[in-house]
């Protein structure tokens, strides 16, 4: 399974495509297992990434653990979580947001 994610260009946030706008959480990502899928999102990131919305505009690898979207790199898993030497910052710190490995 595969999701979208960049960066938003207005202040760097790690975002995710989710229900037709960019998530700052993965949680909610669309997902998609197949090619047509992967090029649906391709092109929804093309075009945000033509109209200043985003940045390093990728399609990454997720499995689905319990119902919840996580990463399969550890990358991502640090893109997704924040920062790996204070768990007070970034999206880690906040409450609703699961802890990365």
């Amino acid at each position: 399974m595969k999701v979208l994610t960049a960066n938003r260009l207005g202040d760097g946030e790690v975002v995710w495509y989710a229900n037709g706008a960019w998530a700052e959480t993965i949680e909610a990502a669309d997902t998609v297992a197949d090619k047509a899928g992967e090029e649906r999102l391709e092109a929804i990131g093309a075009k945000a990434a033509a109209d200043n919305l985003v940045v390093d505009v990728n399609l990454i690898d997720v499995t689905i653990v319990a119902g919840i979207v996580e990463p399969v790199r550890l990358r991502e898993k640090i893109r997704a979580a924040g920062p790996t030497n204070r768990n007070d910052l970034g999206k880690q710190a906040r409450p609703q947001t699961a802890k990365a490995a």
